[in-house]
């Protein structure tokens, strides 16, 4: 038994619908779905659908391509409300979510606690002297403009700081109640370092990629593994003892640059854990 998994699937590419179409049967394995599946609810539940019945137990965390309200798409579901579809239809072919009790791992080894988390960003991830309120000014100077600027809304909160902060409260409360001596796998969209941001062609895009607030989550609750995406830039690393796992696949023209063939070889395995 085997803990899986991958994120940034953009499935409103052609050439990675078939290759999730492709993607054979793990019937006795669990997978980390790490957020970025599309930007509308035919995209989610047409990866819901699918690997619902390949795998034993999906588990979901939606990166920000999820929370964008489309023009096009009817109802205009927005912020708060948008993401709480999402966990509906989530709920509706038995896959867990943030908002779901953090499941055990049922699998050999040690006990771990399964932690994933919706956390968002707050423009935090800037060198220090860039003040919070020039960041977005900061990335302008590089041309740099997030999408989510247009189509992320934070409704009900004030701004996407603001519903950064309430989540990260509210999931350092759920981490704090762990037993103490249990082990975690740690899964966001985003980086939990600032130092994971590995963007050399568009360094000052780093402030749409988490918050400063989780610099030290992998040792403060006892991270065996960090599953993250968003970057399209898969790696495995290493800090204090603890291994991050950056699983996009990311856009057709990257993946396939890459030399990637099937997204069988793009499934990155959790646990059983590695040594470094």
């Amino acid at each position: 038994m085997k803990l899986y998994a991958i994120s940034d699937l953009h499935l409103r590419h052609n050439d990675n619908r078939l290759a999730l179409q492709a993607l054979p049967a793990h019937p006795e394995d669990w997978l980390i779905v790490a957020g970025d599946v599309g930007e509308t609810l035919a995209e989610m539940e047409f990866m819901l659908s699918t690997l619902t019945q390949r795998f034993r137990q999906v588990i979901w965390v939606p990166g920000n391509h999820e929370l964008w309200t489309m023009p096009s798409e009817q109802p205009q579901l927005k912020g708060e409300a948008r993401y709480q579809r999402m966990v509906s239809l989530c709920r509706g072919y038995g896959a867990l979510t943030p908002e779901d009790p953090y499941p055990r791992w049922p699998g050999p080894g040690p006990e771990r606690v399964i932690v994933p988390m919706f956390l968002g960003y707050d423009y935090t991830f800037r060198p220090d002297h860039v003040p919070a309120d020039k960041a977005l000014e900061w990335a302008w100077e590089d041309d740099l403009m997030c999408t989510d600027e247009v189509l992320l809304h934070p409704e009900p909160y004030a701004s996407r700081s603001a519903w950064c902060a309430a989540r990260v409260a509210s999931t350092r409360a759920r981490l704090e109640a762990l037993p103490p001596g249990c082990a975690t796998v740690l899964i966001n969209h985003y980086p939990l370092r600032y130092e994971h941001v590995r963007l050399p062609r568009i360094p000052r895009f780093s402030i749409w990629c988490g918050t400063k607030s989780t610099e030290d989550w992998h040792t403060r609750y006892r991270a065996e593994v960090v599953v993250t995406g968003h970057l399209h830039m898969p790696a495995t690393l290493w800090r204090d003892g603890v291994r991050f796992e950056e699983v996009s696949l990311g856009y057709p023209a990257q993946w396939k640059f890459r030399g990637v063939r099937g997204l069988e070889s793009c499934l990155r395995v959790i646990l059983p854990d590695a040594a470094p």
